[in-house]
């Protein structure tokens, strides 16, 4: 059979791996995520670490696209990783994987800039999804994390203050766009779509994607 030209291309130009590292302070849970992810052929494991110090060592060292990261780690604590993760290397996404689903918890690792939060005995697949949507540019939260996050985010927000191609822009993030995907689909420079994702951010009083999001659900401006 005869490649086309496309699938050619493709051959000679692979998309490069997800660089992925693992934060977690137990050795067991490190080597089934290891194992897990390495089955994707488009993930790479680009470390382990398990504490909070060790990672952002790594994360200096290795440039990791992704951290999968626990909350629970003794000394410091994954929100404190994120905080410092934010100051130093903002180009990292961090997907909370963890067995803390407690209101508090979670709103301090999204407003200390989570793009993901997924609760440990979730589906692979949506672990996989997660990865992939966070490397994307966009943002997952598992839905009982959303829905605890709802019940926190109860700030009033003036939803006439949108314009109608922001609440265009707003509803394609909640499908985990990306902004070039965004930009594709409005027919604008991926410049436009950043100046809308900014004037959202600050319109809706958040500071990150994903809560601007679950603040938008909270407000019934989209639905997940």
């Amino acid at each position: 059979m005869m490649q086309s030209d496309a699938d050619r291309s493709a051959s000679r130009n692979p998309q490069p791996a997800i660089e992925i590292l693992i934060v977690d302070d137990h050795p067991v849970v490190r080597d089934g995520l290891s194992a897990i992810l390495s089955t994707q052929p488009d993930f790479h494991i680009a470390g382990e670490a398990a504490s909070g110090p060790e990672a952002l060592a790594l994360v200096a060292r290795e440039q990791p696209d992704v951290l999968l990261l626990d909350l629970e780690m003794p000394g410091m604590d994954g929100v404190e990783v994120l905080q410092q993760l934010r100051q130093t290397h903002p180009e990292v996404k961090a997907v909370v994987f963890t067995a803390f689903d407690t209101d508090e918890r979670i709103l301090s690792a999204v407003q200390a800039g989570a793009k993901g939060y997924l609760l440990k005995g979730a589906p692979r697949s949506e672990l996989f999804e997660a990865i992939r949507v966070v490397h994307g540019g966009g943002s997952l939260l598992h839905p009982v994390v959303a829905s605890r996050l709802l019940d926190q985010l109860a700030t009033p927000v003036n939803v006439e203050e949108l314009t109608p191609r922001e609440h265009e822009v707003l509803l394609l993030l909640a499908q985990g766009k990306q902004n070039k995907e965004i930009a594709r689909e409005l027919a604008i420079t991926e410049r436009t779509v950043k100046f809308h994702i900014s004037a959202i951010l600050g319109k809706l009083n958040a500071g990150n994607r994903t809560e601007a999001v679950t603040i938008a659900v909270q407000q019934g401006l989209v639905q997940l």
